[in-house]
């Protein structure tokens, strides 16, 4: 059942930007990365955002040390509130380099999750292992969330080759494909060593990309996600959000903070957006 919602501000805030979309979304989708929130912080995300997060994603191996118990509770909760689960593509990397990957993908659906992240950032999974690792998770019903990009900054793929993978698994299935830009958002990806987005680099992508609402652009700094908003539209497909971040990210995708408002305001008269005053 659907909760009816009222949003506090009603009509007395008249939207200067693109209209948002509303869940499920296929575009302007908001990625959490979670390192460890436990069951009531949980509860609180979902209690004050959860109608704004799609997915949900537990960083890099940080439920392997847990009490399968504890993650299957957390797991269900975020699945109640319609937000696709799946644990980091680093655990899947450790799971193929150790020969378990069949039992990695039983065990994610013994836990609950949805997803499953495919990534080489770390292990160089070959590419009949990455096919095979796409389709496995797939026939098991599983949401496939793809990812491309090194996580080393010494190993970064050209835009040709980080486009001609993502055109692949698109191919395979995979309903999503994200940018590599690790938790920090520097010197991988589009991004340099200080965070900056390499232009060169991201209009590369966006020139090639067949189907640029199928990317998720990992951007976990507010610049980053402020230029991509600025660049691509309020329905920008966000990831590895903090937490604590998701109303932040939410007023700047609405254009109620500063380079967003001031984009709107600034915007070619004939627009059919609200005047500042009226």
């Amino acid at each position: 059942m659907t909760e009816t919602r009222e949003e506090a501000w009603g009509d007395a805030i008249a939207s200067l930007v693109e209209p948002r979309t509303d869940k499920p979304r296929r575009t302007g989708i908001t990625a959490v990365i979670d390192k460890g929130l436990g069951l009531r912080a949980t509860d609180d995300l979902i209690e004050m955002s959860g109608h704004l997060i799609d997915h949900v994603k537990f960083g890099f191996g940080t439920t392997a040390p847990l009490d399968a118990g504890l993650v299957r509770r957390k797991v269900a909760r975020l699945v109640e509130a319609r937000i696709v689960v799946y644990p980091g593509g680093t655990l899947l990397e450790a799971a193929w380099a150790a020969g378990r990957m069949a039992a990695f993908v039983d065990r994610a659906k013994a836990l609950g999750f949805t997803g499953i992240e495919v990534s080489n950032g770390t292990v160089d999974l070959p590419e009949q292992a990455r096919r095979e690792t796409i389709e496995r998770a797939l026939a098991a019903g599983f949401e496939v969330i793809t990812e491309v990009g090194s996580k080393d900054p010494d190993r970064q793929p050209s835009p040709a080759e980080m486009v001609d993978r993502l055109e692949a698994d698109l191919e395979l299935g995979a309903s999503l494909v994200t940018i590599e830009a690790r938790e920090s958002g520097q010197g991988t990806g589009i991004f340099d060593g200080s965070g900056r987005v390499i232009a060169s680099v991201l209009e590369a992508l966006l020139a090639s990309v067949r189907d640029p609402e199928r990317v998720l652009w990992e951007a976990p700094q507010h610049a980053q996600q402020a230029h991509l908003i600025l660049r691509c539209g309020v329905n920008v497909n966000l990831a590895n959000i903090p937490p604590g971040e998701v109303l932040a990210l939410e007023s700047l995708r609405r254009g109620f903070r500063f380079e967003t408002l001031r984009a709107a305001l600034l915007q070619e008269p004939g627009s059919g957006r609200a005047k500042p005053g009226a």
